[in-house]
């Protein structure tokens, strides 16, 4: 979700996965903390990780691209659509959106690629049903390409080799495995097929890092919180997970691990952001 913006989300565009809450798991009230100061230094490692992450964008869904478009001053649009013309989809082909949250890159595809269809897969209902609600003020042709569905990014249950294209945006450090979804998106991919990821990284200009980590720490998790009404902690876990999350070199990594060739990042807006494009061989 591009709302942390790592100026240190989205966001978001979050996959349906499945864990078993620890003894420390989320407060059980409804509109209870899920994240506070003991589990937010690195909330990559709770193994309730899901349960929280799935439970934080319910609470948010309703607010969550007004937030997106504020926190990141518009430039969640720019580079989804950038993440659009990096996938070279060509006319005919399929393309999946993992954690496609309230759809915004899914729509995108939709509206500004040549392919057919268009598949988005969250495992947040709510979010999903912004998704749908956005998708009936489509024009009927971008909306007759669009499908969504509730789902599990580490177990999609889709078929082998049916997709040209898998995107993931602000979505794969929510994932309770990363590894594992990468797996679940080179199984589903044609040969040939690209995967594109979009997700935030910790710029490497040093004036640009200072503003981008004060922003975070300091002015997004406040104003957010006050435009949503959140209890959950969501707007201090975004940038939490950003800041403990793989850097840039070991995405690439895992991603050449998970069976994928030629993959590259590129820097967008001082490196705030961070777009990967990988291939299935042939």
């Amino acid at each position: 979700m591009p709302t942390s913006m790592p100026m240190n989300t989205p966001p978001a565009d979050q996959s349906r996965q499945t864990a078993t809450p620890s003894n420390g798991g989320p407060n059980n009230e409804p509109n209870g903390p899920l994240w506070q100061e003991a589990n937010l230094a690195n909330p990559h490692v709770a193994g309730d990780k899901a349960t929280r992450v799935k439970r934080m964008f319910a609470a948010i869904a309703s607010s969550y691209d007004l937030n997106n478009r504020v926190h990141s001053l518009w430039l969640d649009q720019v580079w989804r659509r950038f993440a659009v013309r990096h996938a070279r989809v060509n006319p005919g082909e399929r393309v999946l959106d993992v954690a496609c949250g309230t759809g915004d890159l899914t729509q995108a595809f939709a509206l500004r690629s040549a392919a057919a269809e268009v598949v988005g897969v969250d495992f947040t209902p709510q979010m999903l049903d912004v998704a749908r609600v956005k998708q009936k003020a489509q024009p009927a042709q971008a909306a007759g390409k669009l499908l969504y569905m509730e789902g599990d990014a580490m177990a999609l249950a889709l078929p082998s080799a049916s997709f040209d294209v898998v995107s993931i945006a602000f979505g794969i450090r929510n994932v309770q495995e990363p590894a594992k979804a990468l797996a679940e998106f080179r199984r589903v991919l044609r040969p040939g097929g690209r995967l594109i990821v979009l997700e935030f990284d910790t710029p490497r200009f040093t004036p640009a890092r200072w503003l981008n980590s004060w922003y975070c720490a300091r002015v997004m998790p406040r104003t957010a919180t006050m435009i949503s009404g959140d209890k959950s902690g969501a707007y201090r876990y975004l940038p939490a997970s950003v800041g403990a999350f793989m850097p840039r070199e070991d995405l690439v990594k895992a991603i050449s691990s998970a069976g994928f060739e030629q993959v590259n990042a590129t820097a967008l807006t001082m490196g705030i952001c961070v777009c990967y494009r990988a291939y299935v061989p042939e």
